[in-house]
């Protein structure tokens, strides 16, 4: 069976559009009003021309150039054409492939570009340097992906783990809204009146209440280095929601060879992203004895730690110290990494050694932050992807 024509055409486009105006003889497609538009944005990021040493001497090379007024409209042209998850990649390449970091540090830049994670991990990169002229638009911008992180984070997270919380209190004589029916049910089996085809639920069981008070206490420690970019991003939001929890105690604290405290900007996630330090060294073990030193209810304590494991610190210390938390009664978590973007490279030794002491390494998406805490909380076995494991 041969593909209907309008089939096969789309294809031959498709390829052109991949493949650049030098394949416009091979595939014998013409482009023609939108499609010229949008095969003159990739090309000025991709290139079009030959350049030498090039597989089949066919390779893309970039022409955007490197005045801000082109870029900017070239921005404009990519929203125009392409759609947001497609906008992000492409920047991220104009970024890495052109070395337009510079050209961020300006304003109009900066109104111009689709915000994302990986956009502001290059802004908090900049920080250092960024002019005062434009760290107002650059705040915005890191503001706006943390209103959208929000918007799809917080309430599942706050429903997730206020269940965890008030299931790690259960009370024997429940309000009629607070019975756990299933409980309850197996508990009274043996009451059951086959004649009637009821059960005579002699004892109840329930939910606690969530108290004012604070149940829990919760650390998380992020490494700080360059590859870490959005797991720090996602990590300051699930800080700033996690703190807005009556019954959580919360403490961020970040690092690299130093350690830096930010719980008390833990009501603004932007004051938190603007307060870290990307790149440097990394020094797991001080940070997790600054953590172990905060530590004063072990057993109702989570300690989260976030990091690619890559110790430039005293790696024998940073085991003892994991196994003394644990053997305190402290619930240690350890994640590769926060994001969408799966297990980054990291130190598969330290992470067998973690994995031996019951605190395995894995990587953990924004979607499965939640029940991962929540499991920490009552104590349960973590829900790790299969694939993710590192023991």
């Amino acid at each position: 069976m041969t593909a209907a024509p309008e089939v096969g055409e789309e294809r031959l486009r498709r390829w052109r559009m991949v493949l650049g105006a030098d394949s416009a003889e091979s595939t014998g497609c013409t482009l023609a009003g939108r499609d010229v538009a949008m095969d003159g944005a990739l090309t000025a990021l991709y290139g079009g021309g030959k350049k030498p040493g090039g597989r089949g001497g066919n390779e893309r090379s970039a022409g955007l150039g490197a005045s801000a007024p082109s870029v900017a409209r070239w921005l404009g042209d990519i929203r125009t054409y392409f759609p947001s998850s497609v906008v992000q990649i492409m920047q991220r390449d104009a970024i890495d492939r052109l070395g337009l970091s510079a050209l961020l540090l300006e304003p109009e830049m900066l109104e111009a570009v689709e915000p994302d994670v990986h956009l502001v991990g290059t802004l908090l990169s900049l920080s250092k340097a960024m002019p005062e002229t434009t760290k107002e638009t650059a705040r915005a911008v890191v503001r706006k992906v943390v209103e959208d992180l929000e918007k799809r984070l917080a309430t599942r997270t706050r429903a997730t783990l206020t269940g965890a919380l008030d299931r790690s209190a259960r009370i024997s004589r429940p309000r009629h809204r607070d019975i756990d029916w299933d409980r309850t049910i197996r508990a009274n089996l043996k009451n059951y009146l086959p004649e009637h085809r009821t059960i005579v639920p002699e004892r109840l069981i329930g939910y606690g209440r969530a108290a004012q008070s604070v149940k829990k206490d919760v650390i998380l420690c992020i490494d700080q280095s360059g590859s870490m970019a959005a797991s720090v991003v996602h990590a300051s939001v699930f800080g700033a929601v996690l703190a807005s929890m009556r019954t959580l105690a919360t403490r961020l604290v970040v690092f690299d060879t130093a350690v830096v405290d930010l719980t008390d900007q833990l009501d603004d996630p932007v004051d938190v992203l603007f307060g870290v330090q990307l790149g440097g060294g990394t020094d797991i073990n001080r940070a997790l004895a600054y953590c172990q030193s905060k530590i004063t209810r072990p057993a109702d304590t989570v300690v989260v730690l976030i990091s690619d494991l890559y110790e430039g610190g005293i790696r024998d210390e940073m085991i003892k110290r994991v196994a003394a938390m644990k053997a305190s009664g402290v619930q240690f978590v350890t994640l590769l990494a926060l994001s969408d973007e799966g297990a980054p490279a990291y130190d598969r030794d330290h992470a067998a050694a973690l994995g031996a002491l019951g605190a395995p390494a894995f990587a953990c998406t924004p979607d499965l932050f939640p029940e991962v805490m929540a499991a920490a909380i009552e104590k349960r076995p973590l829900p790790i992807p299969d694939s993710e494991v590192s023991a």
